[in-house]
């Protein structure tokens, strides 16, 4: 069983082991560049599994950006049907797409 954690970034938790790849919300930094994530949640190897109160202490999970990008737009309609008021907005988020190399 590889070795696992949960880092916290963005307001959002996620589950990492090493050669992973996800997107996560933006962080300053451009493609190949190297970024650390010190909030690290949970540990959890073959042997023991490390539960932080609430992080654990001297754990590090090593990563490399891929790329920087940005979601699908998402569009929403508000429509009042008695004024026939209709009002349309799009968003794109942005991302951090990033590849983790060591837990």
């Amino acid at each position: 069983m590889p070795k696992i954690a949960v880092i916290k970034t963005g307001g959002k938790q996620y589950k990492v082991s090493a050669g992973q790849k996800l997107k996560i919300e933006k962080i300053p930094g451009k493609a190949g560049d190297g970024v650390s994530f010190l909030e690290v949640l949970l540990v959890s190897d073959d042997t023991k599994t490390q539960i932080g109160q609430p992080l654990v202490t001297g754990a590090k999970v090593a990563a490399k950006i891929v790329s920087q990008g940005r979601a699908k737009k998402v569009v929403t309609i508000h429509y009042k049907s008695k004024t026939r008021r209709k009002t349309k907005k799009g968003h794109r988020q942005s991302y951090t797409e990033i590849e983790v190399v060591k837990v």
